[in-house]
């Protein structure tokens, strides 16, 4: 969608322009009369009505035939009546052209968007009607550009919450069905942040509850998404723990525990991975990546051992090396191996969860840190105080190097002029 304008280049009266197009559509007999009676809005009536016959209009006429309805109906003051019907007629098949009949669809509809002022609440009702078309069509890419201005539209067009919540739904099954699995998520997200955090009754609500099982299921199967605190935040997930026990049970774990747990979910939990279609082996190697991301943001050392790592993740010493490079490609951690030390070398990690436990890890951090500074503040003393006793050192004996040659100056001057014997002849 274009930057909106009002403007639309097409020469004519309302009335030659109405009976032209009536002619066209085969109904130049109906509209006459009403035009010579200036019953503008009946002769658009009928003009709406009979539009449906230009889905199957030749391709090369289809455009220039549906922009001369939408400039009749922009001029009426009864527009918002009538866009709605030509909304409905675009999302329907374009028979005439089954192969770009979308995207000539698509076309006009944008140029119906464009033509209304931004405030116009029946942009709306048009957006709705080019996301039909576009999850209908596949071409959620012609779409994309435009969501970075949906918020700003949203707010311009006084649109509810409930409302706003459709309209995400329909955005987020249209990228699903594009396979642009994280603009579906996020999407659904704002679906979820549309309901009443105060209202116990609506953020249980059975919609509530769906949009939110969607979500999580979303997050745990994705191959990128590993940081849960965008889900616990939420009203509406965090009502799962009295609604949905084991899903809930299931977030924690993800969110915060380790692959032990997660395989002590599955024993007490059998069957219950597969029954909601989730893949256990996605789980399992992401619990393992989390899992590895925790014990590196717990060690003090900064090195983990091979065989810790091992433990941790239940996998065979040989596979660790293979392990380690996965968690740095996700961006968990980051660090060096070190194979002759057989030991990974923790850079940088991020804790997955911060409470108690992560503020006294810090806490132990920073006083590790302050006894180093000690030490080398202890170390820098030690050294500068050397320096300055070295520097007197050099100072004395210089002054005594001095004073030495003082001496012997002044021990040939005593046998000076006075004291000298003179020899000599009469």
């Amino acid at each position: 969608m274009a930057p909106s304008t009002q403007q639309v280049f097409i020469d004519g009266t309302f009335a030659d322009l109405a009976q032209e197009l009536a002619e066209y559509l085969n109904i130049g007999a109906e509209i006459q009369p009403l035009l010579e009676e200036n019953k503008k809005d009946d002769a658009l009536k009928r003009l709406v009505t009979a539009s449906t016959a230009l889905n199957s209009s030749p391709e090369k006429e289809f455009t220039a035939a549906y922009n001369l309805l939408v400039y009749l109906v922009i001029q009426s003051p009864q527009v918002n009546i009538f866009l709605p019907r030509i909304c409905e007629n675009l999302s329907r098949p374009i028979t005439s052209s089954p192969v770009n009949g979308p995207g000539l669809a698509l076309s006009v509809l944008t140029t119906v968007f464009n033509l209304l002022q931004p405030d116009n609440e029946v942009r709306f009702n048009v957006f709705q009607a080019i996301l039909r078309l576009v999850k209908s069509s596949g071409l959620f890419e012609m779409l994309r550009p435009q969501l970075k201005k949906l918020d700003n539209w949203l707010v311009e067009w006084d649109v509810d919450e409930e409302d706003q919540r459709k309209l995400f739904g329909m955005i987020a099954d249209t990228a699903e069905d594009a396979g642009e699995e994280e603009q579906s998520y996020q999407y659904i997200l704002k679906a979820l942040r549309t309901f009443n955090k105060a209202s116990a009754d609506e953020i249980s609500s059975t919609e509530a509850q769906d949009l939110s099982l969607r979500a999580l299921k979303i997050a745990l199967l994705s191959n990128t998404h590993f940081d849960f605190h965008d889900l616990t935040s939420l009203p509406t997930i965090q009502a799962l723990e009295k609604s949905h026990e084991v899903y809930w049970e299931l977030l924690e774990i993800f969110s915060e525990k380790e692959l032990e747990d997660y395989n002590d979910f599955r024993d007490e939990h059998e069957g219950f991975v597969e029954e909601q279609g989730l893949s256990n082996s996605k789980l399992h190697r992401k619990m393992r990546l989390l899992t590895l991301a925790s014990v590196a943001a717990s060690t003090n050392s900064r090195e983990l051992d091979y065989k810790r790592i091992a433990k941790a993740l239940q996998i065979p010493s040989e596979d660790v090396e293979m392990w380690v490079i996965d968690v740095i490609r996700a961006g968990l951690v980051e660090g060096k191996l070190s194979q002759q030390k057989q030991v990974f070398l923790v850079h940088r990690t991020t804790y997955r969860v911060f409470g108690e436990k992560q503020w006294r890890e810090v806490a132990t951090r920073l006083d590790q840190w302050k006894e180093s500074l000690r030490a080398v503040k202890e170390v820098i003393s030690r050294e500068r105080q050397a320096a300055e006793t070295q520097k007197e050192r050099e100072a004395h004996e210089v002054e005594r190097k001095v004073a030495g040659a003082s001496g012997m100056g002044a021990g040939r001057r005593i046998g000076g002029r006075d004291n000298m014997v003179e020899m000599g002849t009469d």
